[in-house]
């Protein structure tokens, strides 16, 4: 997946031992931060659900490709999730030391194996397949911020396709002996032309189709470790520029590890939460998982996103706050907590969580957190007795932890 790209020890653990997924057994060691929540969640395809936002901006997406391409992309949306980091970064070229492998944002079930933090894992393993035009879909896993965008568990789609010296009808090769800002070493500039330009021909026509034929759009440069050169498309949208989606001509080690090193060819990756919150003006991502008030209203939706109008649950009670304060171990992170809530939190009571204060004592060198964590639910307010438990099994996990509540 196209993501903006910019080792800690990670002290706070609440995972458990031994771990069983998909019927294969994995020792845990000193990567392992998987926790039982996001276990119990694995298999829980909302891209598969029919009626469900999620699977029908998928088949949106589908559709275009099927009629308005002219070509066939065979459809992959249901690879296990779990890869190895060999996969999920070796593989599209991500630096050994880069900010993206760190423990802090991924879900690792060991040293050697994490759930996927993207649909690019298995590019190079479709490429393997003699796969050369596809779309790969499906659920990815990253640790992050607590709040109404952002969710550990959501949905991606990939898309690739090769072009062969015979299809593009040029040369594909030159030997540059270096690359510019516009094409790659090993590639004629001719050619890298050619297939970006079919590259933004095919995705602005995705746009149009999603977002209507008189949309506003732009094109970005941008930097990703798997394609050079690289490109975000942006969309003007109810007042103001979304980014919708990355892409570039692919590197070609990318394709040389997948054995098509004869080829050429563009990528591209989007988020479906994002795209689906847009346009079905849905504002929490929560609301993804509450399928019970999702599927009722979307049973109705006929394939016409400017008409259709989803229903947010009103919530009448302002949220319910609490505040927490502790000496944060050596090597802590925000998102170790963020985990610690949303293990606990079952029923996506939290809303929000804000880091509100960070002190250093003087004398002792120790650092303290003050984390503000706001409680509504999707669905309806919560009050101070619905969500009191909650509070205190966070503060028992942060002491058995051994951070230092203050």
């Amino acid at each position: 997946m196209f993501r903006r790209f910019f080792r800690r020890p990670n002290p706070i653990r609440c995972h458990i031992r031994n771990v069983s997924l998909f019927g294969k057994d994995y020792k845990e060691d000193h990567m392992t931060n998987l926790t039982p929540r996001i276990i119990n969640n694995l298999g829980n395809h909302k891209h598969r659900i029919p009626n469900h936002p999620i699977e029908i901006i998928k088949n949106e997406i589908y559709k275009f490709f099927d009629s308005k391409t002219g070509i066939t992309f065979a459809k992959f949306e249901d690879l296990n999730p779990v890869v190895t980091v060999e996969q999920n970064f070796d593989s599209v070229l991500i630096p050994k030391d880069h900010v993206s492998r760190d423990k802090k944002d991924n879900y690792y079930i060991n040293e050697d194996t994490l759930l996927r933090a993207h649909t690019s894992a298995h590019q190079v393993e479709l490429l393997r397949k003699k796969e050369s035009t596809f779309l790969c879909c499906g659920d990815v896993y990253r640790r992050d911020t607590m709040d109404r965008s952002h969710y550990p568990i959501f949905h991606q789609m990939e898309g690739v396709r090769l072009f062969s010296e015979e299809e593009l009808g040029i040369p594909l090769f030159q030997d540059r002996k270096q690359r510019t800002e516009s094409c790659q070493e090993h590639y004629s500039l001719e050619a890298v032309e050619k297939v970006e330009n079919e590259l933004k021909i095919t995705l602005e026509g995705l746009v149009k189709h999603l977002f209507g034929e008189d949309v506003q759009y732009r094109w970005m440069d941008e930097y990703f470790p798997f394609t050079h050169p690289s490109f975000e498309i942006e969309v003007f949208y109810e007042g103001d520029w979304l980014e919708i989606l990355g892409c570039g001509i692919m590197e070609y080690q990318v394709l040389v590890n997948g054995c098509s090193e004869d080829k050429i060819g563009w990528a591209f990756g989007l988020g479906l939460e994002r795209l689906a919150m847009r346009l079905f003006d849905i504002n929490d991502i929560r609301l993804f998982w509450k399928s019970e008030v999702v599927l009722d209203q979307f049973q109705s939706f006929n394939g016409d996103f400017r008409q259709f109008k989803f229903v947010l649950p009103e919530r009448k009670i302002e949220p319910a706050k609490f505040d927490l304060a502790f000496w944060i171990p050596d090597g802590f992170h925000d998102h170790d907590f963020y985990d610690i809530a949303r293990n606990i939190d079952v029923d996506d009571a939290i809303e929000n969580v804000e880091l509100i204060d960070v002190f250093s004592h003087p004398k002792t060198g120790k650092t303290s957190h003050c984390y503000r964590t706001y409680y509504r639910g999707a669905l309806k307010g919560l009050q101070f007795k619905d969500v009191e438990h909650i509070d205190t099994a966070i503060r028992a996990v942060l002491a058995e932890q051994g951070a230092g509540l203050r």
